[in-house]
């Protein structure tokens, strides 16, 4: 589960090289949730490479991921399956290990933790935890290339669902906040999403997210103020240009927004 429209280009993406050390193989798994499928990220400048998000299990898509090089380690960005169902297969095709926050998701490997740098030949890939969109959610920070993978935390078009009961609104805001200190202070110039096309104005992006969701807080503190306080009807007038296709999600956002605003 991943965005709702707000932001963002609106230009088909498909995937390629960013740079020397970064490309992205796009998943063929297009959805009104995951944009134009999920960007499956490989780090590495030589034979030996990292994968981020291996993706679903999409037997095309996750050989052509293990052609990319030397698959050393597999990072998940959260365990969500169009992250990280294709996980298993991967390791079975190249035996590099699967390291998550989530010990449930970890296969062959060790865990990942805040502060940890991990290498793949000269190129240094450093952990943050971003909870918020899910509690074991990930982001990666390659300051070589000074570019930040944030999974589902930000996405290349749109804003990010908050998956209650395990997404935690107050805990996303926190990881917004850090991710625009880090981007501002490591002079990022370039987010990697999960989904969708690269972003080129860190600071830009992370600012227009957090000043989203505080208009949307203001929205259901609105609403709620008028006497309508079931998830429903919240949705019926806060959200109430989003797809029907997509109304779960808002449902979940909503349901997040409403435990924020109680305290829970």
């Amino acid at each position: 589960m991943s965005g709702l429209p707000m932001m963002g280009s609106r230009d088909a993406w498909s995937g390629g090289v960013h740079s020397d050390r970064l490309r992205c193989v796009l998943a063929p798994n297009p959805s009104p949730m995951t944009l134009d499928g999920t960007n499956t990220w490989v780090v590495g400048s030589g034979e030996a490479v990292m994968v981020i998000d291996p993706g679903p299990q999409d037997e095309g898509h996750l050989r052509a991921v293990a052609e990319t090089g030397q698959v050393t380690h597999i990072l998940l960005t959260h365990g969500h399956p169009d992250h990280a169902e294709g996980a298993r297969r991967l390791h079975e095709l190249t035996r590099a290990p699967v390291r998550a926050l989530d010990p449930a998701h970890r296969l062959g490997g060790e865990g990942l933790v805040a502060g940890e740098v991990t290498t793949v030949g000269d190129v240094e890939v450093h952990v943050v935890a971003t909870p918020g969109h899910t509690s074991d959610c990930l982001s990666f920070f390659v300051p070589s290339e000074g570019a930040l993978l944030t999974g589902d935390t930000v996405l290349g078009r749109g804003t990010t669902v908050v998956a209650y009961p395990d997404g935690n609104l107050g805990a996303y805001l926190e990881s917004l906040t850090m991710l625009r200190d880090l981007a501002q202070h490591q002079q990022a110039t370039h987010l990697l999403p999960g989904h969708g096309p690269v972003l080129d104005d860190p600071i830009g992006v992370l600012d227009a997210y957090l000043e989203h969701r505080r208009v949307r807080l203001d929205q259901i503190r609105a609403v709620w103020a008028g006497g309508r306080r079931t998830a429903e009807e919240i949705v019926d007038i806060v959200y109430a240009d989003v797809p029907a296709t997509v109304r779960f999600a808002a449902l979940a956002s909503t349901l997040a927004q409403v435990a924020y605003l109680e305290g829970r």
